[in-house]
């Protein structure tokens, strides 16, 4: 009876609809689940002399709610937010690092320069001296745990770059197993889109925003996947790894690398710039390794280095008690030469060193050429013919000078004599990256620290130690206090220090201002993107009364064919 099949049919719809209502509700705190819908329309009527006559209703499909573009804006505005918070959870250490006042390395440079007042106030107190040598190995001691603290953080860095990109490949092999299941998915029921499969791959794609930036392209029924300037991830059927590396220019630093088929097909590594990945909790790490930490460790490193020249050459103009002319005061290094690892064989390295340190520079020359040096690292190049150099990260080209094999550049000479370099052989050249580690105190004996300063009338004339109780030397190296020794004669040792504590800290207030306006944008993307997608429990519940209803009222229809049949047979009997 057409009564029954009507009743059949209601059945059968309401009972989809139940289901999907139930599979909503278990559903609704699932990450990235989009609410579900059956499509239902009716199954068209059948023609008779009294009009036509309706066959009741039939399910087309099911279909979740999902909008491209909010799903496009809250994977992007995740994908920012990640790189904010990852670079604010490093910057904060940095932060908290260097800004306390009381103790560390600015308080530690006022007693230092203390106690020289104390030494030339007294130059023959040997207390006075001693305690000189003590606060001289506390602020060296302090400068090189700053550094070491820097260093612990570029190798936790390091190891985060490499357990993240092996986080990336693991979504990016999940996210081809759910291509394939789609496709199978899609083959096997034609028309009818697996809103289960897509949802799961949506969610790993958003999942993957926020560990990298990257591009996603649908194209037949496929996600297809890049990376920086285009490098493909997933294309096809095949899926291109990152891969992890020392740089070829520096092998301290970890690089991302991503895979090109190579000769035979085996992947061959593309190492890419730390500027190519700028979202997600890797662009977070890269950024905050270029941007804050090589700086700040430069930084730290120049403060080592002024104060180690400055003092030293200021130290050397005096005497000791035995009226010996002093030494160097504290130990310095020299400049970190790396030479890459694409140079060709035999190319040789240069060896670089300060220019303030050159023993012919008088004492303001020196000075002079130690304002020179600059927090940047440097690039040089042999094009076949001339070396070439470039300020990294800066990236402007500086004309050096120079003088056989020699060449100068702001504050750093490097000899080339020896060696034999092809076109395109390069080398990295860190002046002050290592200064901090460096800094050490060369003076142990208090009887040693140069106090005195010359006196013309000494010797009959002749001139000479002024003896002793003289501490015209240690007026001069406590006077250096205030001596603009950095950054082309502008800043002194500690405005130097205040200026890397400032530059830190707003960097971390910029960031901590930019991470809220990002969260409160992601949590405006996400109520767009949940008024479409999320799962309303009370609606719901509404749709399950009203669809078990219509499933009992289609059972009605079923009872009351089945009674109109009994009745036709009963009238036959």
């Amino acid at each position: 009876m057409n009564l029954a099949n009507l009743g059949k049919a209601g059945l059968l719809v309401a009972q989809n609809r139940l289901q999907t209502a139930g599979h909503n509700i278990n559903n609704a705190a699932t990450a990235g689940y989009s609410r579900q819908t059956v499509l239902s329309q009716t199954a068209g009527a059948t023609p008779t002399s009294g009009g036509w006559i309706g066959r009741g209703v039939q399910a087309v499909s099911v279909q979740r709610s999902y909008d491209n573009f909010l799903q496009n804006q809250l994977t992007s505005s995740q994908t920012r937010g990640a790189a904010l918070k990852t670079y604010g959870d490093q910057i904060s250490q940095v932060n908290n690092l260097v800004a306390d006042r009381t103790v560390g390395i600015s308080p530690g440079i006022q007693k230092f320069f203390d106690a020289l007042d104390a030494v030339a106030s007294a130059p023959a107190d040997v207390a006075a001296r001693q305690e000189l040598i003590g606060q001289a190995n506390s602020l060296a001691g302090q400068i090189r745990d700053a550094n070491a603290f820097l260093d612990s953080q570029r190798a936790n860095v390091n190891t985060q770059i490499d357990t993240t990109v092996s986080q990336v490949n693991s979504y990016l092999d999940r996210i081809q197993d759910l291509n394939r299941q789609i496709t199978t998915a899609k083959a096997t029921t034609p028309d009818q889109p697996p809103n289960d499969l897509l949802d799961q791959r949506d969610q790993l794609a958003a999942e993957l925003g926020q560990l990298a930036d990257v591009k996603v392209y649908e194209q037949d029924d496929r996600f297809n996947i890049t990376i920086g300037n285009g490098q493909t991830l997933i294309g096809g059927d095949t899926v291109y790894h990152l891969e992890t590396h020392p740089s070829k220019a520096d092998p301290s630093r970890l690089a991302v690398a991503y895979t090109v088929p190579g000769a035979g097909g085996t992947p061959q590594p593309v190492e890419m710039q730390d500027s190519q990945i700028t979202g997600g909790k890797l662009g977070g790490l890269l950024t905050f390794r270029s941007d804050a930490l090589d700086a700040t460790q430069n930084d730290l490193g120049r403060i080592a280095l002024g104060i180690s020249v400055a003092l030293n050459k200021q130290h050397e103009q005096g005497f000791d008690l035995s009226g010996t002319q002093g030494g160097q005061f504290f130990n310095v290094g020299t400049p970190k030469v790396v030479g890459n690892e694409k140079n060709s064989a035999g190319a040789g390295t240069p060896a670089a060193a300060y220019t303030a340190l050159d023993s012919s520079l008088s004492l303001d020359d020196s000075l002079n050429e130690l304002s020179k040096i600059t927090n940047q690292d440097y690039r040089v190049e042999f094009d076949g013919t001339n070396y070439k150099v470039t300020r990294v990260p800066e990236g402007t080209a500086i004309s050096p000078t120079v003088n056989g094999t020699k060449l100068s550049f702001d504050g750093v000479e490097i000899e080339t004599a020896g060696m034999t370099p092809a076109a395109g052989d390069s080398w990295l050249i860190q002046p002050t990256r290592d200064a901090a580690a460096a800094m050490t105190v060369a003076v142990t004996d208090p009887a040693k620290v140069a106090a005195a300063g010359w006196d013309p009338d000494a010797n009959g004339g002749a001139g000479g130690p002024a003896g002793t109780a003289n501490g015209d030397n240690a007026l001069a190296l406590a006077a250096l206090r205030n001596t603009k020794v950095l950054a082309n004669g502008t800043l002194g040792m500690n405005e130097a220090y205040s200026q890397l504590v400032n530059t830190v800290a707003v960097k971390t207030q910029q960031n901590t201002t930019a991470q809220k306006a990002q969260e409160t944008l992601i949590s405006q993307n996400y109520s767009a993107q949940q008024a479409v997608s999320g799962v309303n429990l009370d609606e719901e519940y509404i749709n399950l009364q009203q669809y078990q209803e219509q499933y009992r009222a289609a059972a009605r229809l079923i009872d009351t064919a089945s009674t109109l049949f009994d009745t036709l047979l009963a009238l036959r009997s």
